[in-house]
């Protein structure tokens, strides 16, 4: 007869995966997959779908074998879920006390409450085994009578994420998921200790999945539904394949192969962005950047983002953390980047840009560190580069990285308040209106917050917050229009504009209409024409978005 599991989802967030919704990690794929093939018939919730039917928990109690997958090692801000505290995964252990109940993820590394505290390794009474190392290949051991540990082989785990690749059907969000492909574990910098702050040199030196595998994958995600993808369990996607030091030189063969295959296996997929790019290989091996960048833009999505780890802009730090990348080192690469993948696509959104990740409180810090962060960004204002997004984070150390002994954490609060309030209101709006100018389309946004002002996301890596003022329907689909900017975030209305249909408040929001003239609108619709709009309003930045039906 055969047994049920349940798989829980409890999310998370390293320096290379996530698995925050609408992320979904390989991990979950990989465990469904030694589950099924153990002849268990799995089942899947996540911690968000816990929270709001706690009720229902308690009907999952008889399940014999529960795997809870968690674990966050870098500070992070959630649109669509949360990950898993440290509360809730002890009274999970509670509950499940007469089941067999595992848990696994980076999670072993400890857990933190958030940016700026240390991430400690706490007692999890309940649980009758931690899965360590990777917790797919732990729980197949663990299975085996064997220690519930293990070090990924992809051979072997490339089965069990085809195996697994139906468990995507029942996330909460689905379609509208992001599958996070593995491509790499492991960082080319172990052997010198890495950034002194990051948990991926654990995993040791890189060890890159074979094309194949991942094609095989992709295949079957594709198979069960998925169309959307992003290369993000990876350290440096410009490594793919590659050997040779800690800056080893891109293979653009390599990268162009990968994406092909993608392609090849998913032939109507709607996303393929990618993640984390390491500037110090840019700019150190800027020919073969250049050709592997113009494979990702000819072959990717539009939109993307490569996210740069620049930390900080300040060489005495740089060099008292082994960081990757000089402040012109990142200058170089930031200027590449925008050179290869600054192009806008047909809806006037650009192909590929870097983002910006800053790390404050580490080790050597000193008041002049903030300046010289901002300093480096007001230099980028004046070059006239673009730059996705900047993220500052405090940081958020773990036992066995340098950086849990050796920091400056509690030591420039308000340094760190200054600098971040600084960029939000400085440097973003500037960003905000190079990168997406007023009248860009923005196609397939998904409605996640539904009210009198609607917030939704594209499908992608690190999607842009758009606010519509209108209330529409949580979980549809809309194209919009830029007509405006937030905090970090745009202004939109549906495209194409319909602006005989306009309730006043989105009619507001309108570019170049002011409140008179809005009301002056109301009083005269509906328009037929453009003449008759123009007569009315003077015109718009927009007129060639609107529509009159």
């Amino acid at each position: 007869m055969t047994s049920d599991a349940l798989i829980i989802d409890g999310y998370v967030d390293e320096p290379a995966c996530l698995g925050v919704p609408p992320y979904i990690s390989p991990y979950i794929r990989t465990t469904a997959g030694v589950l099924i093939e153990a002849g268990y018939r799995v089942r899947y919730t996540t911690i968000d779908q816990i929270r709001s039917t706690p009720h229902e928990l308690q009907a999952l109690r008889s399940i014999p074998l529960v795997v809870v997958i968690a674990g966050q090692t870098v500070p992070g801000k959630y649109l669509a879920g949360t990950p898993a505290t440290l509360t809730e995964l002890r009274q999970i252990g509670s509950l499940f006390e007469r089941s067999r109940l595992l848990l696994g993820g980076p999670i072993n590394y400890g857990i933190s409450p958030g940016g700026g505290r240390k991430g400690v390794k706490e007692p999890m009474p309940g649980y009758t085994a931690l899965l360590t190392g990777d917790p797919a290949t732990a729980l197949h051991r663990f299975l085996s009578g064997e220690e519930p540990h293990g070090v990924e082989d992809y051979e072997e785990s490339g089965r069990w994420s085809v195996l697994g690749a139906g468990i995507v059907r029942d996330h909460p969000h689905f379609p509208y998921i992001m599958l996070e492909l593995e491509t790499a574990k492991g960082c080319a910098r172990a052997d010198t200790g890495g950034c002194s702050f990051c948990t991926e040199p654990f995993h040791g030196s890189p060890r890159y999945r074979s094309v194949h595998l991942i094609e095989e994958e992709v295949s079957a995600l594709y198979a069960n539904g998925a169309r959307h993808f992003r290369i993000g369990r990876q350290p440096d996607l410009l490594a793919y394949g590659s050997s040779g030091g800690e800056f080893p030189r891109p293979d653009p063969d390599k990268i162009r192969d990968l994406f092909t295959a993608i392609r090849q296996a998913a032939p109507a997929l709607a996303t393929l962005h990618i993640d984390n790019m390491n500037p110090g290989m840019i700019a150190r091996h800027e020919d073969a950047a250049r050709e592997a960048l113009a494979a990702i833009v000819e072959l990717h999505t539009s939109g993307d983002i490569a996210a740069f780890g620049m930390e900080t802009a300040d060489p005495e730090v740089i060099a008292a953390n082994n960081l990757k990348v000089t402040p012109d080192q990142m200058m170089d690469a930031i200027r590449i980047v925008n050179e290869v993948g600054g192009i806008r696509d047909k809806n006037g959104v650009p192909h590929l840009l870097p983002g910006l990740n800053f790390v404050c409180g580490l080790f050597g810090e000193t008041k002049e560190t903030y300046q010289l962060n901002q300093s480096f960004l007001e230099d980028l204002i004046r070059s006239e580069l673009l730059v996705r997004r900047v993220n500052i984070r405090q940081l958020m150390p773990f036992e066995g990285t340098r950086a849990y002994d050796e920091n400056t954490l509690d030591h420039h609060h308000s340094q760190f308040r200054s600098f971040k309030e600084w960029t939000r209101k400085h440097f973003d709006p500037v960003m905000l209106a190079r990168v997406f100018p007023i009248g860009t389309i923005l196609r397939g946004a998904v409605i996640e917050i539904s009210g009198r002002t609607s917030f939704a996301r594209q499908m992608g890596t690190y999607p842009i917050l758009i606010g519509l003022p209108l209330e529409l329907k949580r979980r549809s689909l809309v194209d919009t229009a830029v007509v405006g900017y937030g905090s970090r975030s745009l202004t939109a209305l549906p495209h194409p504009v319909p602006v005989n249909r306009l309730p006043a408040s989105a009619l507001k929001a309108l570019p170049d209409i002011g409140k008179k003239t809005a009301a002056t609108i109301l009083a005269k619709r509906p328009f037929n024409d453009q003449k008759e709009w123009e007569k009315v309003t003077g015109g718009t930045r927009i007129d060639h978005l609107i529509t009159f039906s």
